[in-house]
């Protein structure tokens, strides 16, 4: 009989076992477990947790409300297939989501992940509108499956070795004030505009375009925060051509930005909306949603899931919503964020490495770079974060050129360990600039 490895065992394998796509990532660190805001590590340490599962613990790790809603849930239904089984946590669910989402979104396909949901909007607003193209935006990313990797373009890498795409898909530029020649945001964001209007004369009629799309603030693109003029523009775009205007709110939903979408922070409402990560505090799930008189277009067995939908992921979403609510997340985002702002602020002016500060809610980005320039200095941004960790930190970059310190805690961190990160950071920082 093979004798059974032990962990540590597996550990030494890892790269024999996982993908490299998945092993080759940073930094594997061996875990026990994980609450709140911290993760336990097997060295026996507590490290503090900026990155919250890429986004998707808003909650914080192992809430002790959904975790319970989860467990009862478990009891009475584990897999119950949309379609053939109906059940309470998918409808509740359903009802509840559609009183939050932006866009007067009533009605929902659910999958299992933020990809899932995206490549549902598109076949959505292909289906319903009856036109072929997609206009995305350059530095933006929805995901790694074939249809959604056709419109990420954040790195080459998710893209090198993978093509052919899904065709009669056209890209713009996103507007990124601090690395626009232009000079301020406004002009900067009708640059964007202009190479919008360039596909319409050169490219793509406006009548064949199904839907633009995009993440209203970029995630894995570097946490870029556009102009609302902007947002408005394409918001007008759409409406004069029939085109439907799709918000991927995979990492900026659920209280994220201090209020339930950005779509709401920014003030600008979407036709179809992309819904995963914190919609269930860890458990998968995601969501394409959409007003009635449109998602009612796309006809029975056009689209499909086994998984999506699921009664433990379902009963864990109802319980995060409550807990977002009733634990005042939201507030709690502005009021840390607003904070966490001032302190990097405060850093920006000690040491000539970070070029910008942004953000909004807990959604918090710190471009490092070459002093005295706007050269991105991604080995900086290296060495800071293995700094960070060995301090008790974990944080993950972003950004094309991964020169973005990302700051992303669970919506339930107190100033104390708002506090806590941010001397680790700092120290991290100032290191690097010495």
């Amino acid at each position: 009989m093979i004798e059974t490895p032990s962990f540590d065992e597996l550990l030494s394998r890892l790269d024999q076992l996982l993908a490299p796509c998945l092993a080759q990532d940073w930094p594997n660190l061996p875990t026990e477990r994980v609450e709140g805001v911290y993760i336990y590590g097997r060295d026996g340490r507590r490290y503090l947790d900026f990155l919250s599962g890429f986004g998707a613990c808003n909650a914080g790790h192992n809430h002790p409300r959904v975790v319970a809603a989860a467990r009862e849930q478990m009891a009475r239904m584990v897999h119950a297939p949309v379609g053939v089984l109906a059940h309470e946590p998918l409808l509740r669910l359903a009802w509840e989501l559609g009183q939050i989402t932006p866009g007067a979104a009533d009605m929902f396909f659910f999958g299992s992940s933020g990809a899932e949901a995206v490549e549902g909007a598109i076949k959505l607003a292909r289906y319903v509108t009856g036109r072929p193209a997609i206009i995305g935006f350059l530095g933006s990313f929805h995901g790694r499956t074939m249809g959604v990797a056709s419109l990420t373009t954040s790195k080459v890498t998710y893209r090198d070795g993978h093509g052919p795409f899904v065709p009669d898909v056209h890209f713009a530029r996103f507007p990124y004030p601090y690395r626009s020649s232009a000079p301020d945001a406004e002009a900067c964001a009708e640059e964007a505009l202009e190479d919008i209007e360039r596909l319409f004369e050169h490219v793509v009629a406006p009548r064949d375009v199904a839907a633009i799309i995009l993440e209203p603030i970029q995630g894995e693109g570097g946490y870029v925060i556009p102009p609302r003029s902007w947002l408005r523009a394409l918001r007008a775009i759409c409406d004069e051509h029939g085109i439907l205007l799709v918000f991927d709110e995979v990492q900026t939903g659920f209280g994220r930005t201090g209020e339930w979408f950005a779509a709401q922070a920014l003030g600008v409402e979407p036709d179809v909306v992309c819904l995963a990560k914190g919609i269930a505090n860890g458990f998968p799930l995601g969501a394409t949603a959409a007003r009635q008189e449109l998602m009612s277009q796309w006809g029975a067995a056009s689209h499909g899931t086994t998984y999506g939908g699921n009664p433990i992921a379902c009963a864990a979403s109802l319980a995060t919503l409550q807990v977002i609510r009733e634990e005042n997340l939201m507030e709690n985002a502005k009021v840390q964020g607003a904070y966490m702002l001032e302190v990097l602020e405060e850093l920006q002016a000690e040491t000539r490495i970070i070029g910008d500060v942004r953000g909004i809610g807990l959604m918090i980005a710190a471009e490092v770079v070459r002093p005295g320039t706007k050269e991105p200095n991604t080995e900086a941004v290296q060495r800071i974060k293995e700094r960070a960790l060995e301090g008790g930190m974990l944080f993950y970059p972003c950004g094309h050129w991964s020169q973005t310190i990302r700051l992303i805690p669970p919506l339930t961190i107190d100033r104390a360990q708002v506090d806590e990160g941010m001397d680790i950071l700092r120290r991290a920082v100032l290191a690097e600039a010495t």
